[in-house]
């Protein structure tokens, strides 16, 4: 509360008109320009000397202020942790820089400042002081409504946010307990709370889907479309016109099919395969058909500004925030059966041994021949005489021919030594008022990597055909392994009588030359763990630097436009080389994207500015800019994802509090390990004043607690038995107690556990596959730090299952097809083939003729200490890499 009847100019205002003028001002200059009246400069006088003893300004011997100088100042984002001091991330790389509970008094999480090193903390890190903040980054926080003596305030959701908001004013509606949405009125001050008022009350925090709510709100997720993006949907014929099949290849008599899990909504891709002749030689020539998003989505008009700012489905247990409206993610651009769909497609030769010899894409009409789902296709294929072949009969040899194909894709993938990592994959079944019933594993097929290596092959196409081109894309890269990461898993295999080949550059075949060596090994799930790990995280860049863990030397995501903005603009790009021109994204405000850095891309912009290389600038910088801010989209949606997930975790798991579980070690950390509880997929920590009467070393490289005195260590894998002591829903945590050995009871109850689980798991599929009463299922992936890992180093999204790619192709005519020879691609070693021969098959697309006929009518760090991986895209039965 200000101590002068009349307001204070703030801070920020002083510090910005001395920015802007850019010459010094005296105290009179700067009232004048502020409007502070003659009976009002004591107050400004006040600040202005608190300005200059804060370092923010400083006075010249002329009695003129000026900025304190730049150069002395680190600008960046703070990030807030939950015990309330926080980070200062700078935004030229380097090390981060400590901000003590008093400096972050001044400011909310996510809010952009300058500072300036003051020293360093006892643990040797540089300390920072806040000289000024340059933009706040909260308008809004949602949390909890409390009155504490008479006074009401809100306790935020978001833990990194360390401070309260005091109220302004009555709550109105709202009840003391309630989940409400406060805009605040004023931002912190070294001496003064934030202040908002309630605009938003989401109701109790028992309301079904109130995880979701809080989830969205507090990890900033747009959940509503624009007025101006929903009048633009609203405008959209409901069925394909005869005027959008001009200048398109008619498909509508090739027996394409959409495979995706039971609980599917959307469909975003369609397959076909038949036999084809390469000389004498059997070949195969595979269709991959992906709804054409980019017909009715323009650069620059509303839908594309929602769906740029979203960059991504978010998917939760029963609820999706899609990335574009209904009418186009499950209507026009979804590739239902029984209707007309405009799509973009990518037409392959590929060859008995999996190599694609050819590829050219075009635009088409298509018409859906079947919805099939993963465990319907692997039945059949299992058994072609079988019930679910007999309902198929006319679509078994297609079936086959896909088969066929995909045992093709599958002997070149391991040819080129893609890594394969195993991880149990976890859906959560939730009851109408959407908490967890049970979590059971997800059995994986073949259908499953069917489609996923179909997916990828397109996506290597599609980054192909771009590159070879020149035109500009986000490719999804995956570096190599850093070496830091590199020689700590060096050390620790030497520990373990293994080696890891390729020296201090080593390729994905080396890594997966290791994987049969570790498979029968008591040890094979640590073993797999630790070169998890090592793994860095995929993002979208338009520089292609490959794909390590697919190993391919280009990549880029192709098949998922409609959950995936990344996948769009390689629509719009593919378009304009068919068309003999090139794509440039215009109109992009990037000073709007979000450029939030994950820790692995603030590390390689350090080094890049060490090392002096300069930014991109022109139009690359713009697909620089876009690449950041779909990877910090992405990411920001499996936080949300986890969060939501943790919280229902811990929502479970309150009702068993005192029971005793096993469980594996899957985390360890100086301050106790993570344990994986048996057959729950549940995720808790022990801390270490937990362990016993001992001091313990916590060993990096080996991934271990020791006991100085004991000797006791707790490893990666280890099992272990504990006891739930403690559930903290609003820090999604759950606490263990470590038990040394489990009771005759608790042994009884895992047994009974494992029974039962087994039971529900194969009478959950016979529901599913029945397709009646099916309960909502989440995939989830856990735990959290090798699934995170685990996704980075596989690095494809959706159906792309497991891995990732590279190639570039030729110019369009006619209907848009470009025919390309594909010598060579998906190698990252050795040179290309160069010969450029096309491969001596049709180039005429399957079953291929001007569309004419008439359209039909028509018709997805750990989360807290929860556990929970990264989401895994429920609604379409994918896994994200």
């Amino acid at each position: 509360m200000s101590q002068f009847p009349y307001p204070i100019p703030s801070r920020e205002d002083i510090l910005g008109l001395l920015r802007t003028s850019g010459e010094s001002k005296d105290a009179a200059a700067i009232a004048a320009a502020l409007r502070v009246g003659p009976d009002e400069t004591e107050g400004l006088t006040r600040r202005l000397n608190a300005m200059e003893r804060d370092g923010q300004i400083r006075m010249e011997r002329n009695g003129q202020y000026k900025l304190t100088h730049v150069q002395d100042f680190i600008e960046g984002r703070v990030s807030g942790h939950r015990e309330g001091y926080g980070f200062l991330i700078p935004d030229e790389g380097g090390d981060d820089l400590f901000l003590s509970e008093r400096e972050m008094k001044k400011v909310l999480h996510g809010d952009r400042v300058r500072a300036r090193v003051t020293g360093t903390d006892r643990r040797g890190r540089p300390e920072g002081s806040i000289v000024e903040v340059v933009e706040r980054a909260n308008t809004r926080v949602i949390g909890r409504l409390l009155n504490e003596n008479g006074m009401w305030l809100v306790v935020p959701e978001d833990k990194r946010i360390g401070q309260d908001i005091l109220l302004s004013g009555s709550p109105g509606q709202a009840k003391s307990g309630q989940v409400v949405s406060v805009e605040l009125v004023e931002q912190p001050s070294r001496y003064t709370q934030p202040v908002g008022r309630v605009v938003e009350v989401l109701g109790d925090i028992d309301d079904p889907g109130m995880e979701i709510e809080i989830a969205v709100r507090k990890y900033g997720v747009p959940h509503e479309f624009s007025d101006d993006a929903q009048r633009q949907a609203g405008k959209l014929p409901s069925q394909v016109r005869i005027a959008d099949m001009k200048d398109r290849v008619d498909l509508r008599d090739i027996a394409l099919v959409t495979i995706d899990g039971e609980d599917a909504r959307d469909f975003d891709d369609a397959v076909y395969c038949e036999p084809v002749k390469i000389g004498r030689t059997k070949a195969f020539r595979l269709l991959v058909a992906i709804a054409d998003v980019s017909h009715y989505v323009k650069p620059g008009d509303a839908l594309d500004a929602d769906a740029l700012e979203r960059s991504t489905s978010v998917y939760f247990p029963r609820r999706v925030i899609p990335m574009l409206p209904e009418k186009l993610s499950n209507g026009l651009c979804s590739l239902n059966p029984d209707v007309d769909r405009l799509t973009l497609v990518c037409d392959m030769v590929i060859t008995a041994s999996g190599e694609v010899k050819a590829y050219q894409f075009y635009p088409a009409v298509m018409h859906s021949a079947a919805r099939l789902t993963y465990n319907e296709v692997a039945a059949i294929l299992s058994n072609t005489r079988g019930t679910e072949a007999a309902r198929r009969q006319e679509l078994v040899p297609h079936l086959q021919d896909l088969n066929e194909v995909f045992r093709a894709l599958l002997k070149a993938r391991q040819a080129r030594g893609a890594i394969d990592f195993e991880t149990t994959e976890t859906y959560m079944v939730v009851n109408a008022a959407g908490k967890i019933e049970q979590i059971l594993p997800r059995t994986r097929n073949d259908a499953h990597r069917l489609i996923e290596e179909c997916m990828l092959a397109a996506n290597v196409c599609a980054a192909d055909l771009l590159e070879r081109h020149k035109q500009h894309t986000l490719y999804r890269v995956h570096a190599t392994p850093a070496k830091t990461k590199l020689d700590q898993l060096r050390t620790f295999l030497g520990q373990m009588g293994l080696t890891l080949g390729g020296g201090d550059d080593p390729s994905a075949s080396d890594y997966a030359e290791l994987m049969p060596k570790i498979k029968e090994r008591p040890d094979a799930v640590l073993l797999q763990t630790m070169l998890l790990r090592s793994m860095q995280q995929a993002v979208y860049s338009p520089e292609n630097i490959g794909h390590f863990g697919l190993s391919y030397e280009a990549y880029a995501h192709f098949t998922s436009p409609i959950r995936r903005y990344p996948d769009l603009l390689t629509h719009r790009a593919i378009k304009a080389v068919l068309a003999g021109k090139r794509y440039e994204p215009r109109g992009i405000d990037t000073s709007s994207l979000n450029t939030t850095l994950s820790p692995a891309a603030r590390r390689q912009a350090a080094e890049d500015k060490a090392n002096g290389k300069k930014r991109s600038e022109g139009e690359l910088a713009v697909w620089e800019s876009l690449g950041i801010h779909c990877s910090a989209n992405e990411r920001r949606a499996d936080e949300a994802s986890r969060d939501v997930e943790a919280w229902l975790k811990c929502y479970f798991i309150r009702d068993r509090l005192g029971e005793e579980f096993t469980g594996t070690i899957s985390g360890v950390a100086p301050f106790g390990i993570f344990v994986q509880l048996d057959n729950l997929f549940i995720e808790g920590m022990v801390h270490v004043t937990e362990l016993g009467a001992d001091y313990f070393q916590y060993d990096e490289t080996r991934h271990e607690l020791r006991g100085e005195r004991t000797g006791k260590r707790y490893q990666l894998t280890d099992r272990v038995t504990v006891q739930v002591s403690r559930v903290d829903l609003d820090a999604r945590k759950i606490d263990l107690r470590l038990l040394d050995q489990p009771d005759f009871r608790t042994q009884l109850k895992n047994e009974a556990r494992r029974a039962e689980g087994e039971q529900k798991d194969k009478s959950g599929r016979r529901r599913r596959n029945g397709g009646a009463n099916a309960a909502a299922t989440a995939a989830v992936a856990g735990p959290a730090d090798a699934v995170n890992t685990g996704n980075a180093a596989n690095g494809v999204e959706g159906k792309e299952g497991q891995r990732g790619m590279p190639w570039g192709a030729g110019t369009g005519s006619g209907s848009g097809s470009s025919i390309m020879p594909a010598n060579g691609m998906g190698k990252r070693s050795g040179k290309r083939n160069g010969s450029g021969k096309a491969a001596q098959a049709e180039s005429k697309p399957a079953g291929s003729k001007k569309a004419t006929k008439p359209a039909k009518a028509a018709r997805n760090t750990r989360a807290a200490n929860a556990g929970g991986g990264k989401s895994n895209k429920s609604s379409k039965g994918k896994r994200q890499q």
